[in-house]
């Protein structure tokens, strides 16, 4: 699930995209993944590529919020939760500095450089 969505994020050139292992301090998930794009075309485009990615792997998407507004939205896999920011938004909510217990995860070979 996680290769999955970092790899269809990233091929609709999402920016900045990281995944933190959240097993250790949270009930929510095991891992976040966290990205952004210019524009809510992009972001709409990241969105749709990851729950297609997901779906045809046989993963059910248990719930989406925010796609109406589309400036940070949320993909709830279950044990993997994308989260999809503006770029003006994921500074904002900067969840990176809230999780910044939550230890990196290596996904540099799943991403183009």
């Amino acid at each position: 699930m996680l290769k999955i969505a970092v790899k269809a994020a990233d091929s609709k050139h999402a920016e900045d995209i990281l995944a933190l292992d959240v097993r250790e301090i949270s009930l929510l998930a095991d891992y976040f993944v966290i990205c952004s794009a210019n524009s809510e075309r992009q972001i709409n485009a990241i969105i749709d590529e990851v729950l297609e990615q997901e779906e045809k792997n046989g993963v059910e998407v248990k719930r989406i919020e925010g796609k109406d507004g589309a400036a940070w939205v949320l993909i709830d896999l279950g044990d993997v939760i994308v989260h999809v920011f503006s770029n003006n938004e994921r500074a904002f909510y900067n969840l990176e500095k809230l999780w910044a217990d939550a230890p990196l995860v290596d996904i540099s070979q799943w991403v183009v450089a």
